[in-house]
């Protein structure tokens, strides 16, 4: 059986349904988006995180074209376009949503100029596209990633990495691995608390959480055979962009003789380098309260960087649906393919 959370976004008649990880585990609240700008909102304030957002902007673009089913054909092609660039906006760092919107159009376009009934089924059909090639190239990233792993041995994590790991651990499953996870905790949303120690647990894995100021000391232990994160996008010199607190974990993983894996589905052609990535901030306020309770007082502060940049001499491994690639070699990612 599949975890629960492999399975968070949900297309209806009424709308996108996102199961709110704000609150996972504790409720199982799912939030209504009627429109692609209810969509783009639930983003934005995070009712959705990791791999969720992909599959919201999928079928929110199925909802774009429903919006537009009283338009001419040139029109309704212009608003799913527009829905489109209303939904990259919300989290720019991660490029999946950017491959997301264009799964949708590029279907949509195939189908000519259409409208009503005929440009919502193209959606659609662009939709489950993008959503099966995720979950199979996701398929082939765990694999490659448990093939990495001892057979008894133990991984340290931060955030969450959704299908990625989902599917490494099931890998290691299926090749008779006993894996243990270490999970930071990840403030300020506690994804690594609420969403990755929950789902490693509901699989059958041995499961520990820390605090994310304790990683180094973990990572000195020797008790920690690799640090595995995803990576919300990794650039083709070797930056590995993801959520802050990764680069911390790095460099104290490479300063203890710990390889580092960043998961990542393809390192990113439109982005050569670190500086081609927008790095998102995120409100101050963010940082000043957890689960809705606030830990200091109205005259502090907050700032929140959302994701930090680990420079390639701290990565040892970026494993893709493709393999495994040293980060100096993500050019060999693409090798053979028309540019």
């Amino acid at each position: 059986m599949e975890p629960v959370l492999a399975h968070s976004v949900r297309l209806a008649d009424d709308g996108v349904h996102v199961l709110d990880r704000r609150s996972f585990p504790f409720e199982r609240t799912w939030v209504r988006c009627a429109t692609v700008a209810d969509v783009a909102k639930a983003i934005e304030d995070m009712v959705t995180q990791s791999s969720g957002p992909y599959f919201a902007v999928l079928w929110g673009m199925v909802l774009a074209a429903r919006e537009a089913s009283g338009l001419d054909a040139a029109d309704a092609r212009a608003h799913v376009g527009r829905a489109g660039e209303l939904l990259e906006a919300t989290r720019r760092t991660n490029n999946h949503l950017r491959k997301a919107v264009a799964a949708v159009l590029t279907a949509v376009d195939a189908a000519g100029p259409v409208t009503g009934a005929a440009l919502e089924a193209a959606a659609l059909a662009g939709a489950v596209a993008g959503d099966e090639r995720y979950r199979s190239r996701s398929r082939a990233l765990g694999t490659a990633t448990a093939a990495l792993l001892p057979a008894d041995g133990c991984v340290l994590t931060h955030c969450w990495a959704d299908l990625y790991l989902t599917e490494t651990v099931a890998a290691a499953h299926r090749d008779g691995k006993r894996l243990r996870f270490i999970c930071t905790e990840t403030r300020p949303y506690l994804q690594g608390a609420r969403l990755t120690a929950e789902t490693l647990a509901e699989m059958g894995v041995d499961t520990t959480l820390i605090t994310d100021g304790m990683g180094a000391a973990v990572l000195s232990s020797g008790e920690v055979d690799a640090l595995v994160t995803a990576g919300d996008r990794v650039t083709m010199d070797g930056h590995v962009v993801n959520k802050v607190g990764t680069l911390g974990l790095a460099v104290a993983a490479h300063a203890f003789d710990v390889p580092f894996l960043a998961l990542v589905q393809a390192p990113d052609r439109l982005a050569p380098t670190a500086a081609d990535v927008p790095i998102e901030y995120r409100p101050g306020e963010e940082v000043l309260s957890t689960l809705g309770r606030r830990t200091a007082s109205d005259r502090v502060r907050g700032l929140y960087p959302a994701f930090d940049v680990t420079p390639p001499r701290f990565v040892t491994s970026v494993v893709t649906d493709r393999g495994v690639f040293a980060p100096d070699r993500l050019a060999d990612y693409y090798r053979g393919e028309q540019q």
